[in-house]
């Protein structure tokens, strides 16, 4: 599957720290990961620390998928809202749920720091706004249940939003966000790994899996074969290629960023925002004062069909840019379609679809895939041993 189209930004903006070979003989390992991209990487750097041997395979250049086309917002905010979530899958799942959204961020910050990695990683605001008089009381259901169970929060009326130079109606702003250059991050921690001996191929497809004896023996297109005792799944959309439970609907997603601005408002560049329409639109700067907006979501068919939509998408986001923030500047430098995929929740999938097979997936789909991916490397390790996890209950197969 192509998981995004041409000249998405973070690629053109750093250049690839080190080039991997791909696989020309048999080996044996403890834990094979498959797929090269953020999941992979923070899968691969829980594990090292934890004194495992890794191979990591990724069918195309490592971080080539979804990771290159990501636009890398950290929030604990899920897409679906925390009072909708309470009614499809409980109160202890939805608000440990939006806790453990929290906690990523600031576990993402300690591995940032740890690795001395320079990705862009700024903490900002998050406003959660609405421009229809409709959405009102959806919004102020939203704020109440937030409110109720201890998240920092304020409301913020049409006025105060104007403020900021927005114009919507009303809006939720949360404390804690942030935002990053996610193939920054995923290429410096791949290299971090393997300075420290992980084993790393890419354009190394994976063509079979079979189990035998208590091994998993994964044969290349190539017909080498690497002989593990777990494979951790960590290829996002393209997982569904191989899971036989329908876990995610596919939808095509489209961004646009703009040229560099020197005079970008404070209030502004240290906001993100996003939007209760259906789908959703949503606004964030860079490190290097440019403005990303992305939304205008569609079903997925197949990327022909929605690469083939992007200038009229570019012409839609600008237009929708401008009724919000009319008096910003927005000359489109780069624009990109990606393939994304939301769950009937809004939550990821962890652990094993077959709990006699060792074989494991992190799967961290919507809008949340960067702090789920987190979530899913600190489950890991029990869904490697057995354990129970409280997470890998919520975020389980079959749900």
């Amino acid at each position: 599957m192509k998981l995004s189209s041409t000249e998405t930004y973070w690629p053109l903006k750093n250049a690839i720290k080190q080039s991997y070979p791909s696989i020309d003989s048999d080996i044996h390992t403890d834990i094979l990961i498959i797929g090269g991209g953020i999941t992979g990487a923070l899968t691969a750097y829980k594990l090292l620390n934890e004194g495992k041997k890794i191979v990591l395979v990724d069918r195309r250049d490592v971080c080539g998928g979804s990771t290159s086309g990501s636009t890398a917002l950290l929030q604990y905010e899920i897409d679906v809202p925390l009072h909708q979530l309470i009614k499809l899958r409980g109160a202890r799942c939805a608000i440990d749920s939006y806790q453990n959204g929290k906690k990523a961020i600031f576990d993402l910050r300690n591995i940032i720091d740890t690795v001395g990695c320079d990705c862009g990683f700024e903490f900002k605001k998050s406003v959660y706004f609405t421009t229809l008089k409709k959405d009102v009381p959806y919004l102020k259901n939203e704020f109440k249940a937030r409110k109720q169970h201890g998240f920092e929060i304020s409301w913020l009326s049409r006025s105060e939003l104007q403020k900021m130079g927005l114009n919507a109606i009303a809006g939720v702003e949360s404390k804690t966000a942030a935002v990053m250059d996610p193939f920054k991050l995923a290429t410096d921690l791949l290299f971090h790994c393997h300075e420290k001996g992980m084993q790393i191929f890419d354009r190394t497809n994976i063509a079979s899996i079979q189990h035998q004896k208590g091994k998993i023996i994964a044969t290349t297109d190539n017909k080498c074969s690497i002989t593990a005792d777990h494979i951790i799944h960590c290829t996002g959309y393209e997982s569904t290629e191989m899971l036989k439970e329908k876990v995610v609907d596919l939808k095509s997603t489209y961004v646009i960023t703009s040229e560099s601005q020197s005079d970008l408002p404070e209030n502004f560049k240290n906001t993100i925002f996003w939007d209760t329409a259906s789908p959703y639109h949503y606004i964030r700067t860079t490190d290097d004062n440019r403005i990303i907006m992305g939304g205008g979501d569609e079903d997925f068919k197949d990327a022909a069909k929605r690469d083939k939509l992007l200038p009229k998408k570019e012409t839609y986001l600008l237009k929708q840019f401008f009724k919000r923030f009319p008096d910003l500047n927005f000359k489109i430098d780069y624009s990109w379609a990606g393939t994304f995929g939301e769950t009937k929740d809004g939550l990821p999938y962890f652990g094993k679809p077959n709990p006699r097979k060792n074989e494991h997936y992190i799967l961290g789909f919507g809008g949340n895939g960067i702090t789920f991916s987190v979530i899913g490397m600190n489950s890991i390790l029990d869904s490697l041993n057995n354990k129970k996890n409280t997470d890998l209950d919520y975020y389980r197969f079959g749900r």
